[in-house]
């Protein structure tokens, strides 16, 4: 309200400072007649009195509440208005907002959870789903291997929207491509055969469930996969020799769309 020494009114900079409403906020409810200065000065500045800053405190009341200037209008202007209807409609518009806020919050968490984690699963579930052999820890080293790459990231972000059954299934995606390479081993598939790019083309769409592979990118797994005694012992249990002919069907693939296997890189 006003005091003693604003007796002539308030120039819009001091209702600004004292409001905290921008000069720019009271300018445009001025042209819109939603709170106009009652007084000018003889130099033709526009004055508030303490009707219009009461008015104004109004206004900033409902505005915070969230509601829009016309509505913000009906509440002070029209006799008729339902404003505790109106109260309760903004009442119902922020539990909404609150209740998509709480899920972004939880969004969040389980996205932090997953670059920091690898896999929001419990050590329970892992087991059940990628088998007794799987170690929980691996997730963990991974991290500390990997946690600065892009593919990181693009695997957490996959990651965090994935519940045991989406784990599932791409488990048993991954199964079903081992056993295809094995059956294509035994049955004598040759690298760059059509059959053999097609195992190369399918392991290319299973693996992009945890990042996009590219195909220099999967040059380099397969000669992982061939030199790393970890995941060698894993395809030579499917079929002894698998790991090495795994790499040689990558590589005939790459050749064939143009790529040097010798020359490719992690891209």
């Amino acid at each position: 309200m006003l005091d003693s020494t604003d007796a002539e009114g308030l120039t819009v900079g001091q209702v600004s400072a004292r409001l905290g409403v921008t000069v720019r906020a009271l300018h445009h409810w001025d042209e819109i007649g939603l709170a106009r200065p009652s007084l000018r000065t003889a130099a033709g500045y526009r004055l508030y009195t303490a009707g219009d800053l009461e008015r104004l405190h109004r206004i900033v009341v409902y505005r915070e509440l969230g509601l829009g200037l016309d509505g913000i209008r009906a509440v002070l202007d029209d006799s008729t208005a339902d404003v505790p209807g109106a109260l309760r409609a903004q009442r119902t518009q922020v539990a909404e907002r609150i209740d998509r806020l709480q899920q972004l919050g939880a969004g969040l968490d389980r996205m932090i959870d997953a670059h920091e984690r690898g896999l929001l699963l419990t050590v329970e579930q892992q087991t059940a789903i990628f088998g007794p052999e799987w170690n929980p820890d691996w997730p963990t080293q991974a991290r500390q291997r990997y946690g600065d790459t892009t593919q990181w990231r693009q695997y957490a972000e996959r990651s965090a929207s994935r519940g045991p059954e989406e784990w599932q299934a791409i488990t048993d995606s991954m199964a079903g491509l081992d056993r295809a390479l094995g059956e294509a081993m035994d049955a004598g598939v040759a690298p760059g055969s059509p059959e053999a790019n097609q195992l190369v083309e399918r392991h290319r769409e299973v693996f992009a469930s945890y990042f996009p592979l590219t195909r220099q990118m999967q040059v380099c797994l397969g000669r992982m996969y061939a030199a790393d005694p970890a995941f060698a012992a894993h395809y030579d249990g499917i079929r002894p020799g698998l790991a090495s002919w795994f790499c040689r069907i990558v590589d005939a693939g790459a050749r064939a769309h143009g790529i040097d296997p010798d020359t490719a890189t992690w891209q």
